[in-house]
């Protein structure tokens, strides 16, 4: 196959112009902001939060982009193991889990490094240019039209690249949408869950003081009613350049703001890992803070008609609440359902029904178990699903017997880690053991 586009230079835009190349001749990646070698400079108004790579991402990423871990590491980020990776639970220390992978760096140095790497890909190139519409003919994409943008902030003649497959990785705001109403389509349905969630990062100097630890998470539960009561949420990774990046999350009312002596009491109320890096540590820089208002996820499998040869990933198909870390391995999961669909379709210039559905089902099980955890909120009104109360329940005495039990929080972490689908924790043994767990005392 000749050309495929991608259309933004995201994290998960990345990741699909890595599987694209295994298909295609040429593929072209669109983005008009200019990024430095440090990975600054694109638009990305959370690029400075701190940003977490699950154990399945890690293993994606591994995947994808063979001995990239050691170049990361060599270059400064920290490789978090066993008793080096943390999770609390209303300020209870949850038992490692073995096998359990989890890198520390900021997001746009882990962006950076992946972006050479899709870059010394054969047949991989970069456009800078902002994609501003799709060329439709006979039902299918064809290809992509752009403008070229200016120093002085006006845009000049772009080009139109001809393609045989085109895939939207322009973000939370991607205009596609709008493209595609307007050549007489439909917009995909959309499922949305306000949660209101607020957030702010901070840089501090890293010494010795925590030891090995590369990741402290801290979140309330059951004990707490899901609010800071016994704890502030919070979670710290080692990362590059000798930082501890430490992030602050609360919800409507109880949203972190950028004063620092503020954010500074605020993790003096958190877990002992971030109480010692704020007692200890210097503080590097400002207080960032983003502000996320809703989940949502776009369901191209109930429209009934679909432009050939076109495809979405990361937060243009779907953006779930950052707190529970699942963004980045969401879309390189995403990626991977887009190889699994190239190598098994007979053309890729049809809709891209089966690449939707393989999405679509990664997309649930994180909906799922972020949509879950956000109901437990008092000010997030739904849409609950069907029996919530009974499920709530069970979530409940499940959470509590992973604290108090290893093998228990070990199936429980892998689902968390979206190493294994929700679904796991239905399982009669598993259900039986946590029941033994919580009648024991």
């Amino acid at each position: 196959m000749k050309r495929a586009v991608v259309m933004g230079g995201s994290y998960g835009g990345l990741f699909a112009a890595r599987v694209l190349s295994d298909h295609f001749e040429d593929v072209v990646v669109v983005e008009p902001d200019v990024i430095g070698d440090d990975g600054l400079g694109r638009r990305v108004p959370q690029r400075h939060q701190l940003h977490a790579l699950l154990s399945m991402g890690h293993t994606q990423l591994e995947r994808w982009f063979p001995g990239i871990t050691g170049e990361l590491v060599e270059a400064g980020a920290r490789l978090g193991e066993g008793d080096d990776v943390q999770f609390y639970l209303d300020g209870r220390l949850k038992a490692p889990v073995a096998g359990a992978r989890m890198l520390g760096a900021t997001r746009p140095f882990l962006e950076s490094r992946l972006r050479r790497r899709v870059a010394a890909v054969e047949g991989v190139r970069f456009s800078r240019a902002q994609a501003t519409d799709l060329v439709l003919r006979e039902g299918r994409v064809v290809g992509v039209t752009t403008t070229v943008p200016g120093t002085d902030g006006r845009t000049g003649e772009g080009e139109t690249l001809d393609a045989e497959f085109v895939v939207d990785a322009m973000g939370r705001n991607s205009p596609l949408e709008d493209w595609l109403v307007r050549h007489g389509w439909s917009k995909a349905p959309v499922d949305r869950m306000r949660v209101d969630l607020g957030y702010a990062t901070a840089a501090f100097r890293r010494g010795d003081e925590l030891g090995s630890t590369v990741i402290a998470h801290s979140s309330p539960g059951p004990a707490g009613d899901y609010r800071p009561t016994l704890t502030e949420p919070g979670a710290l990774a080692a990362v590059e350049g000798d930082r501890w990046s430490v992030v602050l999350a609360g919800y409507a009312d109880h949203r972190p703001g950028s004063d620092r002596e503020e954010f500074l009491r605020r993790m003096r109320r958190c877990v002992a890992p971030i109480r010692t890096v704020a007692e200890g540590c210097e503080m590097l820089g400002e207080v960032r803070t983003y502000r996320f208002v809703e989940s949502r996820r776009r369901v191209h499998s109930r429209l009934s008609r679909f432009p050939g040869g076109l495809a979405v990933v990361g937060d243009a198909l779907a953006s779930v609440n950052p707190v529970y870390g699942q963004g980045l391995t969401l879309a390189a999961l995403q990626a991977n359902a887009l190889g699994a669909y190239l190598r098994s379709t007979s053309s890729p210039r049809v809709p891209s029904w089966d690449y939707f559905r393989l999405a679509e089902a990664v997309v649930d099980g994180a909906w799922q178990l972020s949509t879950a955890a956000d109901l437990a909120q008092p000010h997030v009104t739904g849409p609950y699903p069907r029996g919530y109360r009974a499920q709530k329940w069970v979530a409940d005495r499940l959470t509590e017997a992973s604290v108090r039990d290893a093998e228990v929080n070990a199936r429980y972490m892998r689902v968390v880690n979206m190493e294994l689908p929700p679904k796991a924790l239905t399982d009669v043994r598993f259900l039986a053991r946590a029941a033994r767990v919580l009648l024991s005392g």
